[in-house]
């Protein structure tokens, strides 16, 4: 039967909505487990590895492309990329500073390196970086190990910009949202790579959805807009799950469904 091998989205302006609306969802998700629940940065790691480890099986199974599948997903390897750094910069409780961890240099440099890593794999592999073309398995599998260390170390560079750099929530959200402005004027603008620009914006909403999702949830004395982990989170996994949907429904039936009747076809040109 005739299936289309295409099982990763088109890069659309939903697509970049749903990406930060899921990064932000990982920060406040992670947080909410980790911190607010107390379950600690080491346990909740497990936790979200674990879901992750299942969905991306069940996406590396799939023969195509489902919205639903592909959104988990990203939304897991967004708060196990929270839960993860925090673990490395922090240490394996719930605390806030880095005392008990690497701290945000050393866990960035590691993180750095690990990244660079599956990118020059990839390349030695020949597989494409351009993810409209992703077909392979194995091109598929260094795509997602990109986007869960790639999303690991955003939450390290948002945690420090915001915590650290003395930019603080709003200021750390600006400046990355103002380097994301810049990447969009050059896709249009300029002759640069659109493989590496889109890889330039997709790093880049992890860190700002870091920034988003505390400038969100933070209590004000702290410089956030206290709507809390529970609310923030609610809200966004609505966001998330209303996109989708709407995904769906624009979407409708596409070449990436099983067409019924290709096979009948194929045997009347035989």
């Amino acid at each position: 039967m005739a299936v289309s091998s295409y099982k990763l989205p088109q890069v659309t302006a939903l697509f970049w909505v749903l990406k930060i609306a899921a990064t932000t969802l990982g920060e406040t998700g992670g947080d909410l487990i980790a911190q607010t629940l107390g379950l600690g940065y080491a346990a909740a790691s497990i936790l979200f590895i674990s879901i992750f480890v299942v969905s991306l099986l069940a996406q590396l199974r799939a023969r195509q492309f489902h919205p639903a599948l592909y959104w988990t997903v990203i939304a897991a390897t967004s708060t196990a990329g929270t839960t993860m750094s925090d673990l490395i910069n922090r240490g394996p409780g719930s605390d806030t500073d880095t005392t008990g961890g690497l701290g945000y240099g050393v866990g960035a440099l590691l993180l750095i390196t690990g990244l660079v890593i599956v990118f020059a794999i990839w390349k030695l592999t020949r597989e494409t970086f351009d993810v409209a073309n992703i077909t392979t398995l194995r091109g598929e599998v260094l795509y997602w190990a990109a986007i869960l260390l790639s999303n690991t170390l955003g939450t390290s560079l948002g945690d420090y910009l915001a915590d650290s750099s003395g930019l603080g929530y709003w200021g750390s959200a600006a400046l990355i949202a103002a380097i994301m402005t810049i990447i969009l004027i050059a896709h249009y603008l300029t002759n640069v790579s659109a493989v590496l620009l889109f890889w330039a914006a997709f790093i880049l909403t992890r860190p700002l959805g870091a920034t988003v999702g505390d400038l969100l949830s933070k209590p004000l004395d702290k410089g956030g807009l206290a709507l809390g982990t529970w609310g923030t989170s609610a809200a966004l996994l609505a966001i998330l799950v209303i996109g989708i949907a709407f995904g769906y429904r624009k979407t409708g039936p596409t070449a990436t469904e099983e067409d019924p009747d290709a096979d009948l076809r194929e045997l009347a040109l035989d």
